[in-house]
């Protein structure tokens, strides 16, 4: 958003692909990315858009619970959240217990719930040129992420779905998008429809899941063509793994008794990319380390004080009956 805004400051000392300046910003809101999805006749999940009190309970009384509540702007959530994260409502009750600390003015969207059994979580990475045509374009297939079904991706499998790709290609072209890009598709098996949920207008965070047979990925095709070089045709490595070494261990704690699945996802990796472990720089995998260390054990400091005081209060209760 900072580049495309302030594109003519920057130009001259820097490059980078040009995009009409209100549109990163646009595609950054749940409101102005539902809206771009209706425009071009893109699936997406059915939403509202309440300001008040009064348009909330309007909503409420028709509509289908359970739904989702999620930030409207992005880049309002740590200013000014209605909620920590995505948040799954299941009836009018708990949304109006919700609502409450809201204010007078709500900046929320309340969105279609699509249930996680009956769905599937994909992952679009493109690089398009100023003509919005995808020279380098990925698709993956989630299998974890923390906190479950709604937080960052912990592990992903690289997986070509060229149904996906047309759908991803045709948007951007009727955007009329430009650069890097990070799109949340959700299946819905229900209807057979890819809803996008997000469009991150930026290199997605685990973009080295992806990576073609030449070894371009995204930013590396960025480059190519900014800097007028052709880049080498090739097709994606299948079956790559993304895996985010510290958040993955307690995805798979969470996910142990859940009968999600994800069938589209390959029985092994061919090869897999760390988010933090790197045999030539083991730097940054020790200051994660190292950064997690005291909130862990503040955790478990908590856990066992709280353990502590349940067990005193049962002896204390046990104590005191004649």
């Amino acid at each position: 958003m900072l580049i495309a805004e302030h594109a003519n400051d920057l130009g001259d000392t820097f490059l980078f692909p040009r995009i009409a300046p209100a549109l990163p910003r646009r595609l950054a809101s749940k409101r102005g990315l539902h809206e771009l999805c209706l425009e071009s006749a893109v699936p997406t999940p059915a939403a509202a858009f309440p300001t008040s009190l009064d348009e909330l309970e309007k909503f409420a009384f028709d509509a289908t619970f359970p739904l989702v509540v999620k930030n409207l702007e992005a880049f309002e959530r740590r200013r000014a959240p209605v909620v920590g994260g995505t948040t799954r409502v299941d009836n009018p009750a708990d949304l109006y217990a919700l609502a409450r600390g809201w204010g007078n003015t709500f900046s929320v969207i309340l969105q279609e719930y699509l249930p996680r059994e009956s769905a599937e979580d994909w992952i679009v990475h493109s690089y398009c040129d100023e003509s919005s045509i995808p020279l380098v374009q990925f698709t993956g297939v989630k299998v974890r992420s923390f906190p479950p079904h709604v937080g960052m991706t912990t592990c992903a499998y690289a997986v070509g779905n060229p149904a996906l790709q047309e759908m991803t290609t045709q948007f951007v072209k009727s955007i009329d998008y430009r650069g890097c890009l990070d799109l949340d598709w959700r299946y819905d098996r229900r209807d057979g429809q890819y809803k996008l949920l997000d469009f991150n207008p930026r290199v997605g965070a685990q973009f080295r899941l992806f990576e073609t047979e030449a070894g371009v990925d995204v930013v590396r095709a960025l480059h190519l063509d900014l800097t007028g070089r052709d880049i080498p045709s090739a097709g994606q490595v299948e079956a790559r793994r993304f895996l985010l070494e510290n958040l993955d261990l307690p995805a798979r704690f969470a996910f142990r008794n859940s009968d999600y699945s994800t069938p589209s996802a390959p029985a092994g990796p061919s090869s897999t990319e760390f988010a933090w472990v790197a045999r030539d720089d083991m730097r940054p995998f020790f200051f994660m380390v190292i950064r997690m260390i005291p909130p862990a054990v503040a955790r478990l400091w908590q856990r066992w004080w709280t353990g502590r005081r349940r067990t005193r209060s049962g002896r204390a209760g046990r104590r005191a009956q004649p």
